[in-house]
């Protein structure tokens, strides 16, 4: 039986990655390279901000620091918050009204803290959530595909993994929540269905998600 249902946040609760693909773009054209989408988002997303700087020099081979240039990359993405807003993804709030009364809820999210706090406030997330919304630093930033993140929402909710569907946008959180012992659907907003076969159902919107 269905206890909870828990969200990713990029691309699952807040229409973000028009927003990575700029960022990250800026950022690798700071270094003279091309951005080459489906190579950078297979390894950025769901990564810890740190792990995803390190898979972009395993892939391109430009030196530096790590923690240094992931502060970097985050603070792209932040001035493009500031410029244009912070959207929800489309559905998710009328979705999310459907299943708040039925269902526990919870986010949980491999986005660095200071740019959760960021959506948070700007977006009134706790109206939603209200403390349950969790990000890998709590957990030591043990990122997706790893399922400690989702493992750790499940239990401050008091649900069985079994008990709980994931919704996700990346092939790295549904092997995240297929690891913890989750069902899992995938929306179509940064991949392609064909890289979302793992799921348990792949939608193009909230509105086909089924929770039976």
């Amino acid at each position: 039986m269905l206890r909870a249902v828990i969200f990713d946040a990029d691309g699952v609760i807040i229409d973000s990655e028009r927003i990575w693909d700029l960022a990250q773009e800026e950022f690798l054209r700071r270094r003279g390279i091309a951005y080459e989408r489906e190579r950078v988002k297979l390894i950025c997303t769901a990564n810890s901000p740190v792990g995803a700087i390190k898979a972009l020099q395993e892939l391109y081979g430009f030196p530096g620091d790590p923690e240094q240039m992931s502060g970097e990359r985050i603070a792209i993405v932040r001035e493009h918050y500031r410029q244009g807003g912070i959207p929800l993804v489309p559905g998710f709030a009328e979705f999310f009204g459907k299943v708040r009364d039925r269902y526990l809820t919870a986010v949980a999210t491999a986005m660095e803290q200071g740019l959760l706090d960021m959506v948070v406030e700007k977006l009134d997330l706790r109206k939603y959530f209200g403390d349950h919304i969790y990000s890998i630093a709590e957990i030591g930033y043990v990122p997706k595909p790893n399922p400690d993140i989702f493992l750790y929402a499940a239990k401050k909710l008091g649900a069985a993994p079994a008990g709980c569907l994931v919704i996700e946008d990346s092939p790295n959180g549904i092997e995240a929540a297929r690891r913890a012992g989750m069902r899992c659907a995938a929306l179509t907003t940064t991949f392609g269905r064909e890289r979302l076969e793992g799921a348990d159902q792949v939608v193009d919107g909230f509105e086909k998600i089924a929770l039976t």
